[in-house]
């Protein structure tokens, strides 16, 4: 694997020791700053927070239980449920224990508001966490404004960091798509081919990949041949690679919803051996065995994953007690169903926010769902600088940018042999940054 050794701890931990450094390290998660648990990292039983009479942290859980986007809810309510089991096993968030309250808004932007007006208003929740679809999440966001409530979204999509929200919105936990393909497109270019075809769901997150891939791949000295949108809810997919240039060196694609293993067929059955080097982000094959029938074409292709779904990918003691707790085998998938297939590259995304909320409200003070709360708790969130590697942070370090409310990370590159993901390559942080576009801390509260 290029760039980067890889670690000598990727020995198995047992439980006792694990949770016995979870303790350690959970209050230690920011870069620059560190706060331990003391004594209430004990892992305390339900009844000891009965017993307690602390008022719980609730966190509404905006989750895509149906609609195009159940697949990756059900992961992420998986990892979500995993790591607040794990946080209340450890003393809770400031002495308190977590409450769960999630809502299904079926991948809905319509519902998307909803919910998190139900979740604020109805159920009294602290804070609105967890939503995936970049549309759901832009008709979502300003209700959250409007309400006065922190919302943390677990997306990728561009529009945290582009300012396009409000100050109550923050995607800390996942990298976005402008940093992901700046990352990425280096590598491409420099290894796969200058000419370079796209195609990407039609609509927000989509648009993000073609505009921000648009734009660094002529910076690298390269051309984009085509730019092709299909619709989340396409089913049919052959008359959209006709229009594929025949001088492409590269097919770029990333594809979402109930089509992806019919897209990934017909490309194969489509271009066959005359195929270019194709090249994707694993949108299009995340929750699908790629050693599903039909996709035996992706042999010697490429994708890049925010977090390996093999084991061997990045083999950290962190990643390891990670995949553990969230019930993930060495191949990504469920270990009670091998062919439940987990979307391992995004749902991290869950476990790490919710690790920063704890330390946000560790580190703020915040007590009550108030305005003076909340400014405290904003304030602090904006102040932090970054992530350090560890039980929280899974995935890698961040740097975190406070005045877009956007992480920073490592991304990964992989190929197909023998019908696996083998890792190749490793981004760093620096890679992918980019001249911040907003700044939200000039926003009034």
């Amino acid at each position: 694997m290029e760039n980067g050794k890889k670690s000598k701890g990727s020995r198995n931990i047992t439980r006792r020791s694990a949770l016995k450094t979870a303790g350690a390290l959970l209050g230690a998660g920011v870069a620059g700053l560190s706060l331990p648990l003391g004594k209430s990292s004990r892992g305390l039983a339900n009844s000891a927070w009965a017993a307690s009479g602390k008022r719980p942290i609730k966190i509404g859980f905006q989750v895509h239980r149906t609609g195009i986007g159940a697949a990756y809810g059900r992961w992420y309510e998986r990892t979500t449920t995993a790591a607040v089991k794990l946080i209340n096993e450890t003393g809770g968030i400031a002495g308190r224990p977590v409450q769960l309250i999630a809502e299904d808004d079926g991948t809905d932007p319509m519902r998307g508001a909803e919910v998190v007006e139900k979740l604020a208003v109805h159920h009294k929740v602290d804070f609105v966490y967890g939503t995936l679809f970049s549309h759901v999440v832009m008709a979502s966001a300003p209700r959250a404004g409007e309400l006065k409530i922190p919302y943390f979204v677990v997306s990728e999509g561009y529009h945290v960091a582009s300012g396009k929200l409000n100050r109550y919105v923050f995607q800390p936990g996942i990298t976005d798509v402008r940093a992901q393909v700046t990352g990425i497109s280096s590598w491409m270019v420099n290894n796969l081919g200058k000419k370079v075809s796209m195609i990407f769901p039609d609509y927000a997150f989509g648009y993000d990949h073609r505009d921000f891939l648009g734009q660094a791949v002529p910076r690298l000295g390269g051309t984009i041949r085509a730019r092709l949108a299909i619709p989340p809810t396409e089913t049919s997919f052959t008359k959209y690679f006709a229009r594929v240039p025949a001088d492409t060196d590269v097919l770029y694609h990333v594809m979402v919803g109930p089509g992806v293993l019919t897209f990934v067929k017909e490309m194969g059955e489509y271009f066959g051996a005359r195929k270019p080097q194709i090249f994707g982000f694993i949108d299009s094959l995340e929750g699908v065995d790629i050693a599903s029938p039909g996709l035996e074409f992706l042999e010697g292709t490429y994708l890049w994953e925010a977090l390996p779904r093999y084991a061997d990918g990045y083999p950290t003691p962190y990643e390891r007690f990670y995949r553990k707790r969230v019930g993930v085998n060495d191949a990504g998938a469920s270990l009670g169903d091998p062919k439940d297939v987990s979307t391992y590259s995004h749902m991290f995304g869950c476990w790490e926010t919710l690790f920063i909320i704890k330390e946000a409200v560790e580190q703020s003070g915040y007590k009550d769902p108030t305005p003076k709360d909340y400014r405290s708790l904003i304030e602090t969130l904006e102040n932090f600088q970054g992530f350090n590697e560890g039980i929280q942070h899974p995935q890698g370090p961040k740097k975190f940018v406070g005045q877009i409310h956007q992480s920073f990370g490592q991304q990964f590159i992989s190929k197909v042999e023998n019908r696996r993901l083998k890792v190749i390559h490793r981004t760093k942080i620096e890679d992918s940054l980019y001249e911040p576009e907003a700044d939200y801390r000039s926003q009034p509260f």
